[in-house]
C-alpha cells in the first residue's frame, strides 16, 4: 500500500495557562481548570464559519499533540491496574503514529474569531485543526463497551484545603504563575498514592507529600470518606540548596520571599 503524506494547516491555535502535561487531567471531563481560548486565523471567513456553534454546549476539537514526536505501539495507560501494556489504538494516550488529539470541551462563548472554552485537557499553543458541535443523539451510546477498561470506575477523591495552604498556594500563583492548586487536584483526585506516575511519598499512615517542580505540598487522606486535605506548602530546596548560586529553575527568588514572609 502507497500512501502519500497529508499535510494540514492549523485553522488556529489554542492559549491557556496549562503549560506542561502534568498539569492536564487524564480526560478534560475530569478538568478543573480556568477558560481556554481558541483564536481563529484571520482573512479566512471564520467568522461566518463559527456564526451557528454557539448554540451548542459542547463541541469537538481535534488538534495536532505538538509536543509529542515519538509514537509507540504499546503504552501503559493509568488505569491499566498492573496489566502488560495496551495497544495504542486501544487507548487515548497522546504517543500516535499521526499525532491527532481529540477532546469534547465546554463551549463558554464567540467571540468574533475567538472560541473560549473549558474542561479541557489541551496545553498552551496548541495547534487546532478542526471545530465540530458535540451532537448528544449520535455522540452518546449508552450501550458502548469499554474493552479492556474495569466496568467500575475508580473512586474520585474530594480536594479540600486548609486556610494556610490556601494562603500560600494563592501567593505563589500570583508571584510566579505556578497553579499549585490546580496542579494538586490533577494529581490526587484519582489514585493520589500511585508512586509510578506522581512524584509522592509516605510521611505516615495517612499524610503523604507531593512534588510539584521545586515546591512541595503535605496532604492528608481521609480512606473512609474519599476526601483528602492539602496542608501545607512549602519550599524543596535544603537552606544550603537556596542559598548555593546556582539557578537552574529560575525560581529562587521566589523562594527567598516566600520564605521571607510565610517563615519569618
Amino acid at each position: 500500500m502507497d500512501l502519500k503524506p497529508v499535510t494540514f494547516d492549523p485553522i488556529g491555535i489554542f492559549s491557556c495557562e496549562e503549560q506542561h502535561r502534568y498539569e492536564l487531567p487524564r480526560q478534560g471531563i475530569l478538568a478543573d481548570n480556568n477558560l481556554g481560548c481558541i483564536e481563529l486565523k484571520k482573512h479566512l471567513n471564520f467568522e461566518q464559519a463559527l456564526e451557528d456553534l454557539e448554540g451548542f454546549s459542547h463541541i469537538w476539537l481535534l488538534y495536532h499533540i505538538h509536543l509529542n514526536d515519538t509514537w509507540k505501539p504499546k503504552v501503559r495507560p493509568p488505569r491499566t491496574d498492573g496489566r502488560n501494556k495496551i495497544s495504542v489504538f486501544a487507548t487515548r494516550s497522546p504517543y500516535r503514529p499521526c499525532p491527532v488529539g481529540m477532546s469534547c470541551v465546554e463551549l463558554v462563548k464567540i467571540e468574533g474569531l475567538k472560541v473560549w472554552v473549558r474542561n479541557f485537557d489541551l496545553l498552551d499553543e496548541t495547534p487546532i485543526l478542526d471545530i465540530k458541535p458535540y451532537l448528544a443523539y449520535s455522540d452518546a451510546i449508552p450501550e458502548a463497551t469499554c474493552g479492556w477498561l474495569p466496568e467500575k470506575e475508580k473512586k474520585n477523591y474530594k480536594i479540600d484545603l486548609s486556610k494556610l495552604c490556601s494562603v500560600k498556594m494563592k501567593w505563589i500563583y500570583e508571584r510566579s504563575g505556578l497553579d499549585l492548586r490546580r496542579f494538586s487536584f490533577v494529581q490526587l483526585s484519582s489514585e493520589p498514592t500511585d508512586k509510578a506516575r506522581k512524584r509522592v511519598k509516605c510521611l505516615n499512615k495517612d499524610t503523604w507529600q507531593l512534588a510539584c517542580r521545586t515546591w512541595r505540598i503535605d496532604f492528608e487522606i481521609d480512606w473512609e470518606k474519599d476526601i483528602i486535605t492539602l496542608l501545607d506548602v512549602y519550599s524543596g530546596y535544603s537552606n544550603e540548596e537556596l542559598n548555593n548560586q546556582e539557578d537552574p529553575h529560575h525560581d529562587k527568588r521566589f523562594h527567598h520571599e516566600f520564605s521571607g514572609i510565610f517563615n519569618a
